[in-house]
């Protein structure tokens, strides 16, 4: 996942502008598009940008941990007989 991308593309969605984000961020465009270059991003930004386009990026990073989370516990389990992880 990389999140920038997926802040360009929701800022696209609600047809906004990145001199709109800039300025709800009280910062420059310049620094806009460096976050959308960005693969991952500090989670009080995440949360300010979260709050200011109204969707809940975190819940992204969920599903991808569950997902994640549930492919290892299914390795595990074929490995060890068990579908509990092993450490």
């Amino acid at each position: 996942m990389h999140i920038g991308n997926l802040i360009r593309q929701k800022v696209k969605e609600q047809n906004k502008t990145s001199v709109w984000l800039a300025e709800q961020l009280s910062c420059s465009r310049t620094n806009v598009y460096k976050l959308y270059d960005k693969k991952s991003i500090d989670t009080d930004i995440l949360f300010r940008i979260s709050s200011i386009l109204k969707f809940d990026f975190f819940s992204i990073y969920s599903e991808e941990v569950l997902q994640k989370g549930l492919s290892l516990i299914g390795l595990h389990a074929n490995q060890s007989g068990t579908s509990f992880p092993t450490e």
